[in-house]
Order: C-alpha cells, then structure tokens, then sequence
C-alpha cells in the first residue's frame, strides 16, 4: 500500500529546527526570571546604642563645701548677790514622809531619752580601691548595649546625644541613688536610670581594705544611624 502523506506535511526533516526554537524559547524565559527583582515598600531605620565609656567626660558629682566653724558660745558671767544678815529667808518646806492606804500617788510617767541618729556613713569620689562591674568595663558595655532600648519619642523626633548618670555603690555592692547629672530629653534620661537600676551588685569599693559608699558618674550615648 503506497503512503498518501505528501513530503510537505513530513515533519522529521524539520525536527531539529523546532527543538533549537524550543532551547532559545527556554533559555530566554530562564534569563527573564533571572533577572526579574521585586522591591519592598517603606524605608528601614538603623538604631544603634552606644556606650561611651570616656573617663575624660565625667562630671564631678558634687562640691563639698567647707563649713566655717561655729562662733565662740558666750561668756557666762556669775552675778553674786549679798544678802544682809537682817534679811530673814523663808526656807520652811513641809514635807510629808508619812503614807498610808488613803494617800493618792500621781502617776509615774516614764521619760525616755532620744536616741542619737547613727550618722550616715560618708560617700567618697575618690578611693584606693574604685567599685568595679563584675567582669570588667567589657561585660559592663555589653550589659547596657543588650538591655537600653531606644526611646519611640527621642527615635520619632531625632534625638541623640549623651546622657550623664550618677549613682552610689554601696559597701555590698548594690546601686543605689541613681540621679542624672545632664540628659537630653525624650524618654533618654528614664531608659538609662531604669537600666542602671537593673544592674546586678558591683564590687564595692574600698578605702584602707575596708569597703565605702562611692559615688561613680557615667556617660550613656544614644546614636541614631540610617
């Protein structure tokens, strides 16, 4: 039986044409998904904290002012007064030294005696042996850097700067009286006191090997980037 299939309709001679189509036609998709990039609305902002732990900033704390010594008290001065020999003293007093069942005694009402407020022991600025965070100024840094978050009003309004805090290490090494010496505003001043008064105890410090009440100042630097 002869074939009725014309040679115009044979595909087989064009096979290797449409496979180089379909290649190009692959590739071309491949190279359009390659190169296809979607972008993310909104804009990011980069917070970053940092600890500025410059010794040369510090502020003193206080000045301790020398009071004048009080005045002299007064001289007493005795007035003697001479009395003649006719003048006649009256120096009866009658005294009862009897007491029986119907004699009335007042109430004995007791008197006890203030006792003196034990002075407060004294805050040094400068001692032999300074207070200390436990493992050093590095794992002091990294303490604060992990736990200060970066206030949503200072970060909306853009402010930065440097916070200076004062507190006392007690003789146990607890922290105690956080005060700011100089802040900036914006909800900065409160993170660091709330951080400062997480920290855990310090070691104390010491004057002649006894442990004393420090006061210790430091700077705390709130950085906007981005």
């Amino acid at each position: 039986m002869e074939a009725k299939k014309t040679k115009k309709a044979d595909l087989e001679p064009k096979k290797v044409i449409f496979m180089q189509i379909g290649l190009i036609f692959a590739l071309a998709v491949v190279l359009l998904a390659f190169n296809y990039r979607s972008y993310e609305g909104g804009s990011t902002l980069n917070i970053q904290v940092r600890v500025d732990d410059t010794p040369e900033e510090i502020i003193p704390i206080t000045e301790q002012k020398v009071k004048p010594p009080p005045p002299p008290p007064p001289k007493q001065v005795t007035v003697i007064n001479i009395v003649k020999d006719d003048v006649v003293v009256e120096d009866d007093i009658e005294i009862d030294v009897e007491a029986d069942q119907e004699t009335v005694m007042d109430d004995f009402i007791p008197v006890f005696e203030e006792e003196e407020e034990v002075a407060e022991m004294e805050i040094f600025t400068v001692v032999e042996s300074m207070p200390g965070y436990p493992g050093g100024d590095a794992a002091r840094m990294k303490f604060l850097q992990e736990n200060i978050k970066y206030p949503q009003m200072a970060r909306e309004s853009g402010i930065q700067g440097t916070v200076y805090v004062t507190f006392v290490v007690e003789t146990d090494g607890s922290v105690t009286d956080v005060r700011v010496l100089r802040g900036i505003g914006g909800g900065c001043d409160e993170e660091a006191i709330r951080v400062i008064n997480m920290m855990p105890n310090w070691v104390a410090g010491k004057q002649r090997g006894k442990p004393v009440r420090v006061q210790f100042n430091m700077p705390i630097k709130f950085t906007l980037q981005g």
